[in-house]
């Protein structure tokens, strides 16, 4: 298993998950809100639409825009399950465990304080 250092490493490493970046208005949400919000939107994010075992819309379930977290999940390769599946090869068609979630979590709140740096 991969440490988020070594993930987020393969990762810059990729034109198009290297591509998200926060803007100025990601950055003031992240400011006005905190990050301890940002990591319990996450959490939901991800409790409700990357866990379940059937997504009808796995691939097109989390918007690219709208929300810091979107931007991470893109960035991170955590926004579907076929892209879970195809960066940390976490099966599909089966739910995630608490554990996984907690460290998709870890992962995208790790990307997002790379980019506040």
């Amino acid at each position: 298993m991969q440490s988020i250092e070594e993930a987020l490493e393969k990762l810059s490493k990729s034109n198009f998950r290297s591509s998200f970046k926060l803007d100025k208005n990601d950055l003031k949400y992240i400011n006005e809100k905190g990050l301890d919000t940002i990591r319990i939107h996450a959490a939901d994010f991800v409790r409700l639409r990357l866990s379940p075992a059937y997504i009808p819309n796995d691939g097109r379930q989390t918007p690219i825009k709208g929300h810091p977290v979107f931007k991470a999940q893109h960035g991170t390769a955590c926004c579907c399950r076929k892209c879970l599946k195809k960066w940390y090869n976490v099966p599909e068609n089966k739910m995630l465990t608490e554990i996984q979630q907690e460290k998709i979590v870890n992962l995208i709140m790790a990307w997002i304080n790379k980019q506040l740096n």
